[in-house]
């Protein structure tokens, strides 16, 4: 059997994608595991859930750092020295340097609440609401220096109801996150993702079937 691509988590609260993820890593024929869960915050849930799983952890607080670049600098020794592949964001909220992000090409990924890049940053549920919007939903995508920006790889439409809260729209947005974000790391690693310029290229997919209208009349 192929060595499985190690995986380093940031978070900085409770961890529900990165649940997701370890759940999906249990499994034996998933081609990843989940080998380092890094944290800026100390009582961010999600260090539980890694530690529940076995999973090796580290708390790096950001405050203890005299800027964001040599708290980067630290994220990367502790990454690179637990053997971490690939850098998945599940709720970290610290913007990464472009150093640091440069420093891991390719190899770090974000999952966001939005079908970007419509409704970037913190409150992409109201902005979508308030737009008027009949369709949200979230985006895996490659990281770039820019916020919530970078090429897509896997996207999932959840449509808007016209009662919908912010509550509301962001419980069935995320139980999408937990569909596609494990999808995308098995995509990346089974060897059948592409980046070509902000295209992402994915071996053996198809367009999807059928066009959707909302709302439905």
């Amino acid at each position: 059997m192929a060595e499985k691509l190690k995986v380093g988590v940031l978070i900085s609260g409770r961890g529900s994608n990165l649940q997701a993820l370890l759940d999906a890593a249990a499994a034996p024929d998933f081609p990843a595991c989940i080998a380092r869960v890094v944290s800026n915050v100390a009582d961010a849930a999600g260090l539980q859930r890694a530690a529940a799983a076995g999973v090796p952890t580290a708390v790096l607080n950001h405050r203890d750092y005299a800027d964001r670049t040599a708290f980067d600098a630290a994220l990367h020794r502790d990454l690179c020295d637990a053997g971490v592949e690939l850098v998945c964001l599940a709720g970290f909220m610290r913007l990464l340097t472009p150093g640091f992000v440069e420093s891991w090409g390719d190899r770090i990924v974000n999952i966001h609440p939005s079908l970007l890049p419509a409704f970037k940053g913190l409150h992409a549920h109201r902005d979508a609401i308030a737009a008027g919007a009949r369709f949200s939903g979230c985006t895996v995508h490659f990281v770039r220096p820019e916020m919530d920006s970078g090429p897509i790889i896997l996207q999932a439409v959840v449509p808007i109801a016209p009662d919908d809260d912010e509550s509301s729209l962001a419980a069935r947005v995320l139980e999408q996150e937990h569909v596609i974000y494990p999808l995308a790391i098995r995509l990346i690693a089974e060897g059948r993702i592409r980046v070509d310029g902000m295209q992402v290229r994915i071996a053996g997919s198809t367009r999807p079937a059928g066009t959707l209208v909302g709302p439905a009349i």
